[in-house]
């Protein structure tokens, strides 16, 4: 069975002229899931009751809802969303003066392992559908217009990559969401294969890949994943992916206190991000995770010195500051969870605390 928020809009009309169904109905369907945002098929009142019938049995919506919320001094939300198997995955809003993004999850939980991130803290349990990654971007929409999408939460995306590219396509479509391929970004540890796919790809998405360590003997300890793939076959990738799309590729650098802050660190991470043509970074100090109480994060001088660092060497430079530590939705506390009871949640609104 098929569910609505997996069909690419221009899936509808064949769709609906093999099941005998007048093909004029396909955009009556887009209107109701985009421009209405229908959580319920029979609230789209455009279409005949009989339709609305066939609709929910052949292509229904995805079961999705707000289980728990967790609110941050700072207006970011971070929402348990639960599906119908029992699982759940945990989304972030993050509003800002201009802005309102969402953090979105492609996995139940992560495989990855990174040592400073909650999300692998205990395994995998499965992919999301495509409907699923939906499902969180029409839950938060709900909340609020979002502007802009970084799938940075639970799981690795380029694992669980055709789920991933469908959901994205949808949101980004025009018929659909509309939400600008430029406001999406996706975020990878590493996985080599994925970046020739992305690049094929003809979409003008933003890529993000979290490096965290400069060298190869420091990264296995801390990403698993570089003993797979290390840094000279990630940055050889990462500098083919740019030369053929023609677009920036960010690095994520988490600053652990004692483990990766030292100078001789900056100055190593500044020629390994040059070898990349077009290429920027962001200084991430740590966010606190239960599971590692040992890493500390980095005080304000050791972030400021790794920035000099990298700007008198040329690299393009961003100091970061984490939002919503207070709710544990900062990068890296995101974690699996299973919560037993539904939330009624507040009526949509969207919040305006600034980013800092």
């Amino acid at each position: 069975m098929r569910k609505a928020w997996s069909i690419l809009p221009e899936e509808w009309k064949p769709l609906l002229v093999e099941r005998g169904v007048r093909p004029f109905r396909a955009e009556q369907i887009l209107q109701a899931l985009y421009r209405d945002w229908i959580d319920d098929w029979d609230q789209a009142t455009t279409l005949p009751k009989e339709l609305r019938e066939r609709l929910k049995a052949e292509f229904p919506l995805t079961d999705a809802e707000i289980r728990a919320v967790s609110r941050g001094l700072d207006g970011t939300e971070k929402l348990l969303v639960g599906f119908e198997d029992g699982e759940a995955v945990e989304t972030v809003l993050i509003p800002a003066r201009d802005r309102f993004t969402q953090c979105i999850s492609t996995q139940v939980g992560c495989a990855m392992g990174c040592v400073f991130c909650a999300s692998g803290s205990q395994g995998i349990v499965r992919s999301l559908e495509a409907d699923e990654i939906v499902a969180q971007f029409m839950l938060g929409r709900r909340r609020g217009e979002i502007t802009n999408i970084v799938v940075m939460g639970m799981g690795e995306p380029f694992v669980n990559y055709d789920a991933t590219m469908r959901a994205l396509r949808l949101i980004n479509s025009g018929r659909g969401p509309n939400l600008g391929a430029r406001h999406v970004t996706i975020s990878t540890c590493g996985i080599v294969p994925g970046f020739a796919r992305l690049a094929a790809e003809g979409i003008q998405f933003e890529l993000s890949v979290s490096l965290h360590a400069p060298t190869d003997e420091l990264r296995s300890e801390l990403m698993p994943v570089n003993r797979r793939w290390p840094l000279d076959e990630l940055i050889a990738a990462c500098a083919a992916y740019t030369r053929q799309t023609k677009r920036i590729i960010t690095f994520e650098y988490t600053v652990i206190k004692g483990v990766n802050d030292s100078r001789e660190m900056a100055e190593e991470l500044a020629r390994v991000v040059r070898q990349v043509p077009m290429a920027k970074v962001n200084l991430i100090p740590l966010s606190p995770v239960a599971h590692r109480p040992d890493l500390k994060t980095p005080d304000e001088q050791t972030m400021l010195m790794f920035l000099d660092v990298l700007m008198k060497r040329r690299v393009q430079t961003m100091l970061r500051r984490s939002r919503g530590k207070d709710a544990n939705a900062a990068c890296g506390q995101l974690r699996l969870s299973r919560a037993a009871t539904p939330m009624r949640t507040t009526s949509p609104h969207r919040p305006s605390s600034p980013v800092e």
